[in-house]
């Protein structure tokens, strides 16, 4: 079964390595990688990774009136690794998949799922737990409180990557969903959520979020790390979003993602230490990685030179975790304003 994972970067090569070594433990074969505009030597350490067989990567240089992402998915419709794969998911970086049926990999997944053609993976968000520094440790290991499995706001939360078969039923990738249907394929499409229950026809068409105030975590989740330590999201405000021209990486980002209800350390039991240990030991990657922690050290250090990132670090500083609302209290945002059909 060949899984392409379709992944696009910049500036995240203290990342990467860990980043690679799970998915490749949690069962996805092939890897089509894009980098634009890095300083920190992503591309670099993409390709030796390529070099030593690991990933395609492709760069991905800007402007890109769309956004980055879009670019790069665009080209990825294309790819062999893309036309040629029994099942695709586009992911990013810091996002981790966390399968708990069978021995955590997604084949465990499909093989309990089977006539699935798409399986959406519903983030589960990982607070910043009042880490201020970024240290080179492992993001699955540095932070282990997340939102509770059942949430009823914000709406973000409950957003999905989408693992779909590559059978037809889509002509293009989408950053949360597949795009473009062809209509005669869509009688035979089985969707179903991360607690494999089947969904109806509309997530086929178009919903890119699961339904809150259930558990849609049973079976699959996404580890969505969206913030990090405090001093690693001020980079992530200065490389810039993927997706969207504005960044809106500000304090409302950070509020609506800062959960730490629960503990989940789920993430740890399936054991990719070798795999990291293994790439980091490679003599070219190695160094590449080194030089990718000390840039982030390095450049958050020249940020701080500015009023601006002072003033939005010492928000982040005093805006503590996130409070989780109950049913009425989410019910009363949007329940009262919103015309139902």
């Amino acid at each position: 079964m060949k899984i392409t994972a379709v992944l696009c970067v910049r500036n995240e090569g203290a990342f990467l390595l860990e980043w690679l070594a799970h998915h490749r433990a949690a069962g996805i074969t092939d890897f089509l990688v894009f980098s634009n505009d890095c300083d920190d030597g992503t591309d670099a350490m993409l390709g030796r990774l390529e070099a030593m067989g690991w990933l395609t990567h492709l760069p991905n240089p800007g402007p890109h009136p769309e956004g980055p992402q879009w670019s790069a998915l665009k080209q990825a419709d294309r790819h062999p690794l893309v036309t040629g794969a029994d099942w695709l998911l586009p992911l990013d970086i810091d996002e981790f998949v966390n399968v708990h049926v069978g021995n955590r990999t997604l084949p465990a997944l499909l093989a309990a799922l089977p006539g699935a053609t798409a399986v959406t993976l519903t983030w589960r968000l990982f607070g910043n737990a009042g880490v201020l520094d970024y240290r080179d440790v492992p993001v699955t290991e540095t932070f282990t409180r997340a939102a509770p499995k059942v949430l009823h706001w914000p709406w973000r939360a409950a957003l999905f990557k989408t693992l779909v078969k590559n059978d037809g039923s889509f002509r293009k990738l989408g950053v949360h969903r597949p795009r473009a249907q062809v209509a005669e394929q869509q009688a035979g499409q089985r969707w179903y959520d991360g607690s494999g229950r089947i969904l109806p026809a509309a997530f086929h068409r178009g919903r890119i979020f699961s339904d809150l105030g259930r558990d849609n975590h049973a079976m699959v989740q996404l580890n969505h790390y969206a913030l990090g330590a405090a001093q690693s999201f001020l980079l992530k405000r200065d490389r810039g979003r993927a997706v969207h021209e504005d960044t809106g990486l500000d304090v409302g980002y950070w509020v609506e993602r800062n959960f730490d209800a629960e503990e989940d350390r789920s993430i740890l039991k399936l054991d990719s230490r070798g795999l990291r240990a293994t790439l980091q030991a490679d003599p070219v990657l190695g160094p590449l990685h080194r030089a990718a922690v000390a840039w982030r050290e390095d450049r958050f250090k020249a940020l701080m030179r500015g009023d601006a990132w002072r003033s939005l670090y010492g928000q982040l500083l005093m805006a503590g975790p996130t409070r989780v609302l109950d049913q009425a209290q989410a019910e009363s945002i949007w329940k009262p304003f919103v015309r139902r059909t």
